[in-house]
């Protein structure tokens, strides 16, 4: 039976910066019209934390019954590693998910925002097709696709449709941004797993562009992250605080640069997640400001 600290390091904490992120600069976003509002913006981000919590406990699930996560390195895996029942596991899941949902529907009534409980289930069966079901797209290097739409545009312009009611230039750039980041932290953890995924048939995107392209997206992605924050100066100059951001993302790039493989990555998915806080962070903080 798993302890208690298995269950947390199962969930995955290093990967919560891609379900916080886009709440705060939807919220900055909302509050560049005027329109922010922080009792919603919590309600989003209960939402946007419980998906991603239930999204590694479904994928611990489907890559431990698969066989997938026998030999991997990195967080513990409860199914591959035989720590947990694969149905606790896949209860676990679902138990966030219908939390999320929940959650989700008391946000959409007090905003109004009806037109998110359709994109909201359409977000918890991605959720769960990203690695399960008969066809899971992650195994087809679409994981990064499924990252920046919804924990990037779907979670940013959502929780800013919720406090505005509309869906605004900077809020586009701003989940053109933090979808980018959020992918990136993908790339590195499957840049980590090419190895055991070629070895098990999981062809993820990393395993697609092998170890030099996939390093070369990494690098790519942090570029159109502060592309994202220049074409938002162009009307609210106070956000190019968030290019303060990128001295975070310094280090990972370097380690990236120096061929680094296997555990030694393992900082690289902590950093990024660093980097997309203190990225959304100092963002929201110049739409504020504006």
């Amino acid at each position: 039976m798993a302890t208690i600290a298995q269950w947390i390091e199962g969930a995955r904490p290093r990967t919560l910066p891609a379900a916080i992120a886009p709440v705060v600069v939807g919220t900055g976003a909302a509050a560049a019209v005027d329109k922010a509002n922080l009792a919603l913006a919590l309600l989003a981000l209960v939402v946007s934390v419980c998906l991603q919590v239930g999204v590694n406990y479904a994928n611990d699930y489907s890559d431990g019954i698969r066989g997938t996560d026998a030999s991997r390195v990195g967080p513990v895996r409860l199914v591959g590693q035989h720590k947990a029942d694969p149905e606790n596991v896949k209860l676990m899941a679902f138990s966030f998910f219908g939390f999320a949902a929940l959650v989700g529907l008391a946000l959409v009534a007090l905003s109004a925002a009806w037109i998110m409980i359709p994109l909201g289930a359409l977000a918890i069966l991605a959720a769960w097709r990203y690695t399960g079901g008969d066809n899971p797209y992650g195994y087809r290097g679409l994981g990064e696709v499924y990252v920046f739409v919804f924990f990037g545009l779907m979670a940013t312009l959502g929780t800013l449709y919720t406090q505005a009611g509309r869906v605004t230039t900077v809020g586009v750039l701003g989940a053109v941004g933090v979808g980018a980041i959020a992918s990136a932290i993908l790339v590195a953890n499957n840049l980590r797993d090419i190895p055991t995924d070629r070895a098990t048939g999981k062809v993820t995107l990393a395993v697609r562009l092998g170890d030099r392209g996939t390093r070369l997206l990494y690098a790519a992605l942090l570029l159109v992250a502060l592309l994202a924050v220049v074409g938002i100066a162009f009307t609210h100059p106070w956000a190019l605080l968030a290019l303060l951001a990128f001295g975070v993302a310094w280090k990972p790039l370097q380690v990236l640069r120096s061929g680094a493989t296997g555990l030694a990555l393992v900082p690289v998915l902590a950093a990024t997640g660093l980097f997309e806080v203190a990225y959304a962070v100092l963002l929201a903080t110049g739409l504020w400001l504006a």
